[in-house]
């Protein structure tokens, strides 16, 4: 018998996230998850009249794959998907696996060939602007560990994170997106980090359960050219199969010309010399799940750690809230401002609106985690 809560989750994605109807196609990619879980998240999917297609995959194949990856491979498989995905209106990413750590061994050469000749026209030139897409982990005993909870009790913390009502945070978000639709200058302090920039003109976009699962985080993105100061961000940041470690940025006129991240320094500049791109500035966000308050190494859960931001660099999104900076690398880092994790302060022209992970204008005081909390 499926557990409840997969189908209460699979019904948030396909309603409130996704919104499908018998005028979507559907393509429900799934990685290393229980077949049973995969077919209830199509029975539901069926159920609103969509048309629903399946993929189904291994990392420990996928690893593989990128093991021997040539460059007309990584065309043709691009090639193949693209097609795939361009007869999509919606996606669904159910992204499961045992060992975090599975593409540890792939070098960072072929990963940024894999990034540009697939990633690049597959993932943000088709799926992100073209889809109503929505992308979340699969709970595992890999990532409990990583949570550094038991099992059980992981999953509980697993649902109440998925599961909480996105409404009422879309409704507390209201007030942050006006206020940074009408901010220009950002300033970012906090233990090793003094940073600047602007959003003039950018906007901000409250997510709220409708692309990521699990969600909590309002976006805007640096106007390219106005970023500069010292951003020491305080998570370790698990990307391309490999942990980073007190990753510090020194930034001029928009651009990292400084990049250390202690034993993994080499390979942290070798990521952001993957194209010009790379070391301009793709998004800058708040995070505000009010359940999600430690780092697990997971950029889907860390990226919303109640009092974080995360500067990214790399590719921007489009649309509102977005910008123009174009890169096959779009890497979320996280620093948390709470008071255990060192505290921090934002400031919008000149005015503090979080200090230490809460919001302090009484207009933003619904995003705090006692506010967020279902009752």
């Amino acid at each position: 018998m499926i557990d409840p809560r997969v189908t209460r989750l699979a019904q948030n994605i396909c309603t409130h996230s996704t919104n499908l109807s018998s005028a979507d196609n559907v393509l429900v990619h799934a990685v290393d998850i229980p077949d049973e879980v995969v077919a209830e998240f199509v029975r539901v999917a069926q159920g609103t009249g969509a048309n629903v297609v399946v993929r189904l995959e291994s990392n420990r194949v996928k690893r593989r794959m990128l093991l021997g990856m040539t460059e007309a491979n990584a065309k043709l498989i691009a090639a193949a998907e693209l097609a795939e995905m361009e007869k999509m209106t919606a996606y669904i990413s159910l992204r499961g696996g045992d060992n975090t750590n599975e593409q540890g061994d792939v070098p960072a050469e072929t990963l940024n060939l894999w990034q540009k000749h697939y990633a690049t026209p597959v993932v943000f030139e088709c799926r992100v602007p073209k889809t109503k897409w929505v992308a979340m982990r699969w709970p595992s005993p890999s990532m409990a560990q990583l949570a550094k909870q038991p099992t059980d009790a992981f999953e509980d913390f697993y649902f109440d994170v998925c599961t909480l009502d996105y409404s009422k945070m879309a409704r507390a978000a209201e007030p942050l997106v006006d206020l940074m639709d009408r901010t220009d200058r950002v300033r970012i302090t906090g233990p090793g980090t003094d940073f600047s920039f602007s959003i003039k003109g950018v906007g901000s976009k409250s997510c709220h359960g409708e692309r990521n699962i699990p969600d909590g985080e309002c976006f805007s993105c640096p106007v390219d050219g106005t970023a500069n100061g010292t951003v020491q961000y305080n998570t370790v940041s698990l990307y391309q199969g490999t942990e980073f470690n007190n990753i510090r940025f020194v930034v001029k006129d928009g651009k990292i010309i400084e990049a250390e991240a202690g034993e993994q320094t080499a390979k942290v500049n070798a990521i952001l010399d993957t194209d010009e791109g790379a070391r301009h500035f793709g998004e800058w966000s708040l995070g505000y799940n009010p359940y999600v308050l430690h780092p697990m190494k997971d950029t889907l859960f860390d990226e919303k750690i109640a009092g974080s931001f995360h500067l990214t660099p790399g590719n921007a999104y489009e649309g509102k809230g977005g910008g123009q900076n174009k890169s096959a690398v779009h890497w979320d880092i996280v620093c948390i401002q709470r008071p255990e994790y060192g505290g921090g302060e934002i400031w919008f022209d000149d005015v503090l609106v979080r200090k230490d992970g809460l919001f302090t204008l009484p207009e933003l005081q619904g995003l705090n985690p006692d506010q967020l909390r279902d009752a």
